[in-house]
């Protein structure tokens, strides 16, 4: 565990994990930058910063999909519990470069896109997808993360 992810009175149900150390190389302080944006989103949650390798096991096991995601996220296990949202940094990391964004921007905005799913909000459809992106952008706005969507 991160020596930075203790939890405090204002974060009550929010725990970070470090569970490859090697998001410390590519993200400055991720513990606090993913805890920022799961506060911001106010939702209890655990996130787990972790390797494409474990992420893959994940998605094979509970979506049938032998590959590795950039974010799952997994309901609580009993009602008002925390929920997990658990991330790949190899696959965090390229969709970044791709993209031409900063891996931390990437990071903050899959950890509020997972906890906008804890919350209901889904992007199966169009306008589900729209409304979803608003919140999206409105709450990395408040983080002083650039909006994602723009100019897609």
């Amino acid at each position: 565990m991160d020596p930075g992810s203790s939890t405090g009175p204002a974060e009550a149900g929010i725990e970070i994990i470090v569970a490859d150390p090697a998001w410390r190389r590519f993200v400055r302080n991720p513990a606090a930058l993913a805890r920022r944006a799961a506060v911001m989103a106010g939702v209890p949650v655990t996130v787990v910063l972790s390797s494409d390798a474990h992420v893959k096991r994940l998605n094979a096991r509970h979506r049938g999909r032998n590959k590795p995601t950039n974010v799952l996220t997994f309901e609580p296990q009993m009602p008002g519990g925390p929920g997990d949202i658990v991330l790949a940094l190899g696959t965090v990391r390229r969709e970044a470069h791709a993209a031409g964004k900063r891996p931390g921007h990437h990071l903050a905005h899959l950890v509020v896109h997972g906890a906008l799913h804890l919350q209901g909000h889904e992007h199966d459809r169009a306008g589900d997808a729209r409304q979803m992106e608003m919140a999206e952008a409105w709450l990395l706005r408040r983080l002083g993360v650039p909006n994602p969507w723009r100019g897609t």
